[in-house]
This record gives structure tokens, sequence and C-alpha cells, in this order.
């Protein structure tokens, strides 16, 4: 019930925004020269729009395959990660970012797209929360036969008291810089979600004004 109220406030919220914008356009009641603001407002709002039921899915999906059998792959952590940070890359140097990557082999049995998502989600919110003239460091290899995953950057920092909570659904630190960066509120969660499947671990360690390191251990025995 919790989860289906935040669903509906959420969706809501970027919904009001462009039929707002929307109907002002139409009634005529915007300047020419403010037209292109405006558009540009509502192609905001709908990016989130879809951001969030692209996320919705993916929680979605990740439940309904916690009690099924789900076909698993040979997947190179290695590669996967090299490919999300040249996803990444662009959005980096446009905030003069440094993105630095240094992986190992690391091949395990899974799920390619939804360890990519994992991946994706900690580096990706590393970015969005780095302050411009940054750096980001990840990492990609093997302790004690286990892969490891792990993201570290000088951005703003995780309040102690904030960090128990960053993996609930819907929770930010910060909402309104979060809405401003284009974040859903569902990310971590979606992090959570696909360690748990993997019966591994997700640990945070973060000091405001200082940067965030998230490390990812995956409990589960290397391909042959």
């Amino acid at each position: 019930r919790e989860f289906s109220a935040n669903v509906s406030h959420e969706l809501k919220t970027p919904l009001m925004s462009i039929s707002g914008y929307a109907e002002l356009m139409m009634n005529g009641m915007v300047r020419p020269e403010n037209i292109a603001d405006f558009s540009g407002r509502i192609y905001k709002e709908a990016n989130r729009l879809g951001n969030l039921v692209a996320d919705i899915i993916q929680l979605s999906r990740l439940d309904e395959q916690q009690d099924s059998t789900v076909s698993m792959e040979s997947v190179e952590l290695d590669e996967l990660a090299q490919d999300v940070v040249n996803n990444l890359r662009g959005h980096a140097e446009k905030k003069e970012i440094l993105l630095d990557y240094h992986g190992e082999p690391a091949t395990i049995q899974g799920v390619r797209h939804v360890l990519y998502e994992m991946l994706y989600n900690i580096a990706d919110n590393a970015v969005r929360y780095t302050n411009p003239g940054g750096h980001i460091h990840i990492y990609v290899g093997k302790r004690g036969g286990k892969p490891f995953y792990r993201v570290e950057d000088d951005g703003i920092g995780i309040p102690k008291s904030e960090q128990k909570r960053i993996f609930e659904r819907f929770y930010r630190v910060d909402k309104g810089r979060s809405r401003r960066q284009g974040g859903t509120g569902l990310g971590l969660s979606i992090v959570k979600h696909i360690v748990n499947f993997y019966h591994g671990s997700v640990k945070v360690e973060s000091e405001v004004g200082k940067g965030s390191t998230f490390t990812v251990k995956l409990q589960i025995a290397e391909a042959k």
C-alpha cells in the first residue's frame, strides 16, 4: 500500500507539471520568446516520467524473477563495467568530471541486463552527485574468488543518519536536488534488489562534502 501511494504521488507530480505548462501554451498565455523555455520544461518532466515508469517496471520484473527460474549466462563483469563507463563518459565530461576505470577479469553466471542495471545505477549516481571538476574511480575484480564492484567519488556525500535508508524505494536524501538531477528515487532500490537476488551485499561509506564509496560483493560462484 505504501509503495502504491508513493508511485501515485511520484507519477502525479510530473504529470501535473506537463499538463500545467501545456495548458498555458494551448491557451496562448505564454509569450513567444518563452515558448522554448516552456517546451523544455515539458520535455524534461516527460523524460523524468518515462524514467520513473521504466524503473517501476524493472522493480516489478525483479520481484517476479525472485519467484521464478531465471535463465543464466556467462557474464564478464569487467566488460560490462567498461560499457557502463563508456556510456557515462559523455555526461561526466560535460561536468568536467574525471572518470577513471580499473578492471580485472571476473566472469560469473548471471543475467546480463540485470547486472548492467546494477553497475550503471551506482555509477550514474556518482556522476549525478559529484560536483564539476570532481573525480570518480570505478573498480571490478575478485576477492577470495568472489566478484566485487566498487565506485568511489569525491562528491557531495551522504549524511551518516541517512545512509541506512538510501536503499528504500523512493527515499531521497535531498528531494529537490534529486528531482533536478533527474533521479527517480528508485535507482538504489533496484541495486539492492539485484544484490539480494545474487545473495550478495552492498556497502556504502560516505562523508558529507568528501564523497562516497559503494562496494558490491556478489556471493555467487565464478562461472566455469
